[in-house]
């Protein structure tokens, strides 16, 4: 299982030098007669392709006590169909070449092919039959769970680090579906049952809650005959209630502290619930160059004045992820240099904070797009990112036009945007600081 990256927006911030281009990967979309949204973005540099289904359903649309199904269902949908049988899907993929992978996100969950394009029919033929056709045994039911289990245990249990982040995202969210830890719980993971997960299959995965991205070598008539051959006879249903998303209370302000011994070193962590394209969009844009220009490399206001200047940190980050149909996420992490305080980093850390917003100008806002360009300029041309980027987008609820109009959005972004958008952000936000310690020894 891989997990989906945060900063999503960012990708979508590709254009060429000086050149605005109105179509940011020249996708377009069709819908079939049962409800399947298609998208096709061509590249034809190689004869390759990426095929991918998101299902617009991810942990936050588990029943309360059922954590990790939506995890444990994306195991379970390699393990057979009616048609195919056990793992034989995987076999027939590597046969023919192909990479093959899934992914369960807060807000959905995806399976993707890298291959040839004369092998194209044969993913498609795979994920339609699986689509409708799932076959669920108890023997493979409990194999996976026990694997889902382990996995619970060695990445967040045994790992210091994701279980604090995991803590903090649980502190920053309160009563928010997006509390709920994508793995679930060991005690809710050992309570799933093999009825829940042929009802969460029935309710949710069905191709009128889905999106099909192909990108590659191919052209939208070509992608029009394979969608209807392959999914347009798969039958819609009836869609599971969507979980309700609750309105955060902006002045939340929290504080959580732990202590883990297997850290060598302290790790602080600011973390926002912020503006998304599903909540308060008008100020994406203007995040992502504020996370840009304060932590986004060694080249970054806050890396220069912490880490070189200061040397109070060792490391430094921000992160900004709109992409969700929820609030976004926006975060700061620190590595304090060693025997520091952590208030005092806490507190020189929000002093440098509003030095770099004093001196946020045209040109500063100008090197950021710049950097950005230069870091996502061929991204275009790499067909697995962009049916990543273009389908979690529009899987979160994003309309093609406006995933193409990124370039044009952040050509508009000031620094004056810029500076009020952070004073939103860091003012009137939900927010949670984490400090995370190595535990002294007895």
């Amino acid at each position: 299982m891989k997990k989906i990256a945060s900063c999503l927006i960012i990708g979508f911030l590709l254009f060429k030098i000086g050149i605005a281009e109105a179509k940011l990967f020249g996708g377009e979309e069709f819908f079939l007669d049962n409800g399947m949204q298609v998208i096709v973005v061509p590249n034809h540099k190689a004869p390759i392709i990426k095929h991918m289904v998101f299902y617009k359903v991810g942990s936050i649309d588990e029943p309360l006590g059922k954590g990790g199904l939506a995890h444990l269902l994306e195991h379970l949908m390699f393990r057979g169909t009616s048609k195919i049988k056990g793992n034989r899907l995987n076999e027939l993929l590597e046969e023919n070449g192909a990479e093959s992978n899934a992914f369960t996100a807060t807000d959905m969950t995806a399976y993707h092919q890298a291959l040839d394009i004369s092998r194209l029919e044969l993913a498609m033929f795979l994920e339609a039959d699986r689509m409708q056709n799932l076959k669920l045994t108890p023997k493979d039911f409990e194999l996976e769970r026990g694997i889902v289990y382990q996995e619970r245990k060695q990445m967040v249990e045994n790992n210091p680090l994701y279980y604090f982040n995991e803590s903090l995202r649980r502190v920053l969210w309160q009563n928010h579906p997006y509390s709920r830890p994508i793995t679930g719980t060991v005690e809710e993971i050992n309570s799933l049952t093999l009825e829940d997960a042929q009802n969460f299959y029935n309710k949710y995965y069905a191709p009128n809650n889905a999106v099909l991205v192909l990108s590659g070598d191919i052209d939208v008539p070509t992608a029009k005959e394979l969608a209807q051959k392959y999914y347009g006879n798969v039958k819609a249903r009836e869609i599971g209630k969507r979980v309700e998303l609750p309105k955060l209370e902006d002045t939340m302000k929290a504080r959580l502290e732990m202590s883990r011994e297997q850290i060598g070193g302290m790790r602080l962590s600011k973390a926002y619930a912020a503006p998304s394209y599903n909540h308060n969009p008008e100020d994406i844009y203007n995040l992502e160059i504020l996370s840009g220009y304060l932590g986004e490399g060694e080249t970054s206001k806050l890396y220069k004045k912490l880490v070189l200047e200061q040397k109070t940190a060792l490391a430094v980050s921000t992160s900004y992820d709109a992409n969700s149909r929820s609030y976004g996420t926006f975060t700061i992490s620190v590595i304090p240099a060693p025997g520091l305080d952590a208030d005092k980093v806490l507190a020189s850390l929000d002093a440098m904070v509003n030095e770099a917003l004093q001196e946020i100008n045209i040109d500063e806002v100008e090197k950021v797009k710049g950097k950005m360009l230069a870091g996502l300029v061929y991204l275009k041309d790499n067909p697995n990112d962009a049916a990543y980027l273009v389908g979690s987008a529009a899987a979160s609820g994003m309309k093609l036009a406006d995933i193409e109009m990124q370039a044009e959005k952040l050509k508009q972004v000031d620094y004056q945007g810029v500076k009020k958008a952070a004073e939103r952000l860091f003012e009137n936000s939900p927010q949670v600081v984490g400090i995370l310690k190595p535990k002294e020894s007895k």
